[in-house]
């Protein structure tokens, strides 16, 4: 039997007396595009931040690729890589500047393969010309890209992206698409979270829904988007029914 590429277990978290997670289970088949949905403060970004090893549960594992997050934070982090939701950026450095201390983060030292793979992900997310910008100098939609561009630069093959699309315009948001499209092709498992539902409907096989740091629905998107009989839904009205229920 093949190892899920993420399984979280019992998982819960308190912030004082607000339950961000309340017994969360959940496995994510290594090679998905999975959709992770709900409102704001329905538990998304803790589950990612505990995944990452930045939040600790209060009950409860997440593991890696079978690595656990606790026990086996070095390994599980490396096969993980993670856009924020956040635009978090060092302003004293270039972008490539940016991904080869990323790099190094992860061990990377400077080699051909790395400086290939760097020149790639540049092109792919039509940073190229911005190569050796300083990063306080970009754009939100740019600095964002760039936070992408660092999620990839260790080759994870599990990758969380969580709202990557927020402040892109429609032009590089298709170029992103096409570049995630080809990585999840490639065998790399993504996570997306995303207030554009109709991005979840058209690029994710299932998709999970949280309230209140519970998931309250997991299906394909196929079986979802037939969840109300009789009825023809898009998967945005699906969720507001969900949400509602």
């Amino acid at each position: 039997m093949s190892v899920p590429a993420i399984r979280v277990s019992g998982v819960v978290k308190h912030f004082g007396a607000v339950c961000a997670l309340d017994g969360v289970d959940l496995e994510i088949g290594g090679g998905e595009f999975f959709g992770l949905l709900g409102p704001n403060g329905a538990g998304k970004t803790t589950l990612i931040s505990a995944l990452a090893g930045l939040v600790r549960p209060d009950r409860g594992t997440l593991a890696v690729m079978g690595h656990d997050v606790q026990s086996d934070y070095r390994q599980s982090r490396r096969l993980l890589g993670v856009v924020p939701q956040e635009l978090v950026f060092d302003p004293f450095f270039s972008v490539r500047e940016t991904l080869e201390i990323q790099a190094g983060y992860f061990g990377i030292g400077r080699c051909r393969q790395r400086d290939d793979w760097i020149d790639e992900i540049l092109d792919n997310l039509d940073l190229t010309t911005k190569a050796h910008a300083n990063m306080r100098t970009l754009s939100g939609g740019m600095k964002r890209r760039v936070l992408v561009a660092q999620a990839l630069v260790h080759k994870p093959p599990v990758i969380v992206l969580d709202e990557p699309t927020a402040g892109v315009d429609v032009e590089l948001r298709q170029g992103l698409w096409r570049f995630i499209r080809r990585l999840n092709e490639d065998g790399h498992t993504i996570v997306l979270t995303t207030h554009y539902l109709e991005e979840a409907e058209s690029e994710c096989g299932r998709i999970a829904m949280m309230k209140a740091g519970r998931l309250v629905a997991l299906d394909t998107t196929a079986n979802l988007l037939q969840r109300f009989v009789g009825e023809s839904l898009n998967l945005e009205e699906v969720f507001v029914r969900v949400m509602n229920a």
